[in-house]
C-alpha cells in the first residue's frame, strides 16, 4: 500500500467517525521536486486530527518508512506536551480505526 493511498484511508476513517482533518499538501515545483509551503521547524506530523475526545497528531509512514529526525523531535515535544501522537502504519489499519471509532 503507498504512503498517498494510505493516508486516504486514514482520512476517510476520521471523517467517517467525525474528526476534522488537517493535512498540509506538498505540491511539485517542477518535475520530480516536490514542497510543502510552510513556515517554521520542518517535520510537523501529517495529519491533525480533532474531536470532542480530543486532538490526534499523526504521522504516516509506510510498513518500512522511517521518521527523519525532525519528526521525531515534534511528535516527542507534543507528547511532553501532553497531546496524542501517533506513528501510523499500513499494519495498523484495524486499531486506527478502532482508535477513531472511540473503542480504545
Amino acid at each position: 500500500m503507498t504512503e498517498a493511498y494510505f493516508q486516504s484511508q486514514v482520512i476517510m476513517l476520521a471523517k467517517l467517525y467525525g474528526w476534522l482533518v488537517m493535512h498540509i499538501r506538498s505540491v511539485e515545483i517542477r518535475p520530480g521536486v516536490w514542497k510543502t509551503p510552510i513556515q517554521g521547524h520542518p517535520g510537523f506530523p501529517d495529519l491533525v486530527l480533532c474531536h470532542p475526545r480530543g486532538v490526534i497528531f499523526a504521522e504516516l509512514k509506510s510498513d518500512k518508512g522511517r521518521l527523519s529526525d525532525m519528526q521525531e523531535v515534534w511528535l516527542r515535544t507534543l507528547a511532553d506536551a501532553g497531546c496524542e501522537t501517533y506513528v501510523w502504519r499500513p499494519k495498523d489499519l484495524k486499531m486506527i480505526s478502532d482508535i477513531l471509532a472511540g473503542k480504545i
